[in-house]
């Protein structure tokens, strides 16, 4: 029985893709955990969390930290990608295509019962296109406005004092749209349509596929490639000057990414406090 279940699975995601998921998946909960208790602070919820992490301060502190985890996942995600696209000169099959409009609208139809058939998806269907862009999209938004927030002294120095403001609402904004859409959609597609083990694992069963990605499943049994161009072996003289531009390139963008994240502190820490004696009169007895 167990020959048979291993027969049924079908190559989905290769190690780096999961390990990108995992850096993902562990920035961002830390993230949200951390960050909406900032943004409602005045919920009990809030509150008990900001005490669980010692503190307002502390609790930002957290959150820059792992700020930091989510961008050197972003910048390991554009190096695998660039060693795939160009050393190993695979297709990107999670770009849109025209064939994923007619699949939404039959998509649709299906579950409207005007088709009767669903349409045979590719390996990254509609929707986790679209996910996956969104993702794109959200992070460049967090990572541009939470620089402003870190650094607002630097900001203001080039840009008017209105983009602090501005940022913050795109900040808190953004941040609960990605919650809202990975607590709706992701876990929803993920955990309780069906469990999608294929992040973890790296394979996805043969019903899965049927019904998510028929036309990869065909192509697949035809004797497809799983990564198509990947069979190929890259020449060697490609792979040593990614090795050696990845070297060069990884250690500056980490050397920039801690001068970022660690040039400026904030007004409330660079301004010294001042204290001073306040005379506060007694209050006059009413006779």
């Amino acid at each position: 029985m167990s020959k048979k279940v291993k027969q049924e699975q079908f190559p989905r995601f290769r190690l780096m893709a999961r390990i990108e998921h995992i850096i993902l998946l562990l920035s961002f909960t830390m993230l949200a955990v951390t960050g909406l208790p900032q943004k409602y602070p005045e919920a009990q919820i809030s509150l008990s969390t900001i005490d669980l992490f010692g503190g307002i301060q502390q609790i930002r502190v957290f959150h820059r930290y792992f700020a930091f985890f989510l961008v050197l996942g972003t910048v390991y995600h554009l190096f695998t990608s660039t060693y795939r696209l160009f050393v190993k000169r695979e297709r990107m099959r999670v770009l849109p295509r025209i064939k994923d409009v007619w699949d939404l609208r039959d998509w649709v139809l299906h579950n409207l019962g005007f088709k009767a058939e669903p349409p045979k998806m590719t390996k990254f269907n509609f929707g986790e296109k679209f996910e996956y862009w969104a993702v794109v999209w959200g992070t460049a938004i967090m990572v541009l406005t939470g620089f402003v927030l870190w650094n607002p002294i630097a900001v203001t120095n080039f840009l008017p004092g209105q983009v602090i403001p501005a940022s913050k609402a795109a900040h808190g904004g953004e941040a609960v749209l990605a919650v809202t859409s990975v607590l709706i959609w992701h876990l929803y597609n993920v955990l309780f349509k069906h469990f999608n083990p294929s992040m973890w694992t790296g394979r996805l069963p043969r019903h899965q596929m049927e019904e998510e990605h028929m036309y990869e499943l065909e192509r697949l049994e035809a004797g497809g490639d799983p990564w198509p161009g990947a069979a190929l072996s890259a020449p060697e003289h490609r792979k040593r000057n990614f090795l050696i531009a990845s070297v060069i390139l990884g250690a500056l963008a980490f050397a920039v990414l801690v001068y970022l994240f660690t040039f400026e502190e904030t007004a409330i820490t660079t301004i010294p406090q001042v204290t001073r004696e306040v005379f506060t009169p007694l209050a006059t007895p009413v006779p």
